[in-house]
């Protein structure tokens, strides 16, 4: 939202003119995103109000191009408008929306309710039935190669540039963070060469559609639905087109809780037996590895931005997880060099830098 306008006044706006102006509201709590929401109760029927302020993503410096390069949406709430309608196309749990106001940065959409994967896990919930449906939704997505545009909207492409611009933020947020001193130009130049080289090894697959953000606190479990639908989808408006082992990785290798090595093995196994055309698993365990150790390693970086510029030092609790997955992933032989570089740059006494108290 722009300086000029009340930000509390044009909501109702919003609502009034979009038949919710009787509606009773529950902000809900917010994420590291600078998107608000609140649930809307009108008579019974109930939806949510999706606030995206307009410009807040390109308050930091650098944050507009850093957005532009790495094929993030921004606050354009279009992305979000054009992914659900895609994949509520596909037979998938998006919400519905119900009315928008793109240019002001609003829209009511349909609540999926309260139960995150996460939630229902951390209450004793079916591990092994919501893993094998989370999944299925992704062999499902990966039946069909990525659309080239979306609603009219051209779908980005997860290529290098996007992929190195995260990778950079371990550079230039964490590395500061743990040695106590900016990153050098040669350890800048070096860290990318290597990834341009381990991005290198797995060039030419093909593309599907990426949520980019598949985990269990953006799928909620909705058990009294049908196949597909009872895994809802949310937060994918920076969904792009990129490689198929992203969001198995994201789900897998979750920065905010553990996912039990067997869940895990069976997830994949359960993964590649229900793709419609099989694929050669080693070069897919191979594409899992790049995949997870470059999410894994801009999830370092964001936590540590999230601290250093933003003042969230909570995020600093995750690194020993985010940590233990990126040098788990580093193990795979095609990453041998970059593992002898973190090895050499980041000694592992100091890849846990603590909050002061």
């Amino acid at each position: 939202m722009n300086g000029q306008k009340n930000p509390e006044r044009a909501a109702t706006g919003f609502l009034r003119r979009s038949g919710w102006g009787s509606a009773t509201i529950m902000p809900l709590p917010g994420d590291a995103s600078t998107r608000r929401y609140a649930r809307l109760d009108n008579a019974g029927k109930r939806a949510l109000l999706m606030d995206q302020p307009q410009g807040a993503e390109s308050v930091a410096a650098g944050a507009f191009d850093y957005n532009k390069v790495a094929r993030l949406a921004g606050a354009d709430c279009n992305r979000f408008i054009a992914v659900s309608d895609y994949l509520r196309s596909r037979g998938l749990a998006a919400p519905e929306i119900y009315a928008a106001d793109p240019d002001q940065g609003y829209l009511i959409i349909e609540d999926f309710g309260d139960a995150l994967f996460a939630d229902v896990l951390e209450g004793g919930g079916p591990e092994e039935e919501l893993y094998k449906a989370a999944v299925e939704v992704l062999a499902k997505l990966h039946a069909q190669p990525a659309p080239g545009a979306l609603s009219g909207l051209p779908l980005h492409v997860y290529d290098e540039d996007a992929l190195l611009a995260e990778t950079d933020l371990l550079t230039e947020w964490f590395l500061p963070l743990a040695l106590g001193r900016p990153a050098s130009d040669a350890e800048r130049e070096s860290h990318r060469a290597l990834w341009r080289k381990a991005l290198d090894s797995i060039a030419g697959h093909d593309h599907v559609l990426v949520h980019r953000d598949y985990h269990a606190q953006n799928l909620l479990w909705m058990p009294d639905r049908h196949s597909h639908a009872r895994v809802g989808l949310i937060d994918f408006q920076d969904a792009v087109a990129g490689s198929r082992a992203y969001d198995l990785v994201s789900l897998l290798e979750d920065a905010r809780r553990d996912v039990p090595p067997a869940i895990a093995q069976m997830a994949t196994a359960h993964y590649l037996a229900s793709l419609a055309t099989p694929i050669d698993e080693e070069k897919f365990r191979a594409e899992m590895a790049v995949m997870a150790a470059q999410r894994n390693a801009k999830i370092v970086g964001i936590f540590a931005r999230l601290y250093r510029r933003d003042g969230k030092p909570r995020y600093l609790a995750l690194l020993p997880r985010v940590w233990a997955h990126l040098e788990r992933d580093l193990a795979h032989p095609v990453l041998a060099d970059l593992r002898a570089w973190y090895d050499h740059a980041i000694p592992k006494d100091r890849r846990l830098p603590e909050a002061p108290a």
